[in-house]
């Protein structure tokens, strides 16, 4: 893996530009529409086109955006996960990143929903307000996106402490300082949907085996 690293490095040149294409690729990505990949072992570039245009939407288009952004989350913490230590905090976030999308999107398509992101029914506010205010939810995914390549800048060597290398960093009062506060606080906001996501998802498919068993 670190030669992957190392690799990407000599692909693309320089990290700060491995950084700027990744950006690019996340905002242009939060208009949500069609996208072009250009992919490169383990990176992953996504650019975006005409997302305003009548029409656009798509059910293959939104099982796409899923999957690109699943793929290129999972690039970026499988590399981190080789960087910091201990590795399992990035790989468990791997994990609970794609079982909650995955629940959340079989649970959909299961009652019939024609979106994922449909959880008017749901009962909790904080699950409700991610998947209802836009801005909210750009700034939590956005906000992960940021971290994850903060960390990535930040890291002298591959096998620095994670917990060490965030305090130190919050400690300086740099513009860094700021970014990766901000940054980790909605990160942390993240997961804790993820996780309200994936319970709610298994709750409503244990839901629906229980009523088709009831009708039967």
């Amino acid at each position: 893996m670190i030669e992957l690293i190392g690799l990407n490095m000599t692909i693309f040149g320089t990290a700060a530009l491995f950084v700027m294409l990744w950006m690019v690729g996340v905002l242009a990505n939060s208009t949500k529409a069609f996208h072009v990949e250009v992919a490169s072992l383990r990176y992953k570039f996504r650019f975006n086109f005409f997302s305003v245009l009548p029409g656009s939407a798509s059910t293959f288009g939104a099982v796409l955006d899923m999957v690109t952004d699943r793929i290129s989350t999972a690039c970026l913490l499988v590399i981190l996960s080789q960087v910091y230590r201990p590795s399992l905090v990035f790989l468990s976030l791997l994990a609970l990143d794609i079982a909650s999308h995955w629940l959340q999107m079989y649970s959909s398509f299961l009652v019939g929903k024609a979106s994922h992101k449909d959880v008017k029914d749901s009962s909790n506010w904080l699950f409700k307000l991610y998947y209802g205010n836009r801005m909210f939810m750009g700034y939590c995914c956005v906000a992960c996106e940021v971290l994850y390549i903060a960390l990535f800048l930040i890291s002298k060597n591959h096998t620095e402490d994670l917990m060490d290398v965030v305090v130190t960093t919050l400690k300086v009062g740099s513009p860094l300082s700021v970014l990766v506060g901000v940054s980790l606080f909605g990160c942390s906001i993240k997961q804790i949907i993820n996780i309200i996501q994936m319970k709610t998802a298994a709750d409503a498919c244990v839901l629906y085996d229980t009523e088709k068993k009831q009708k039967m």
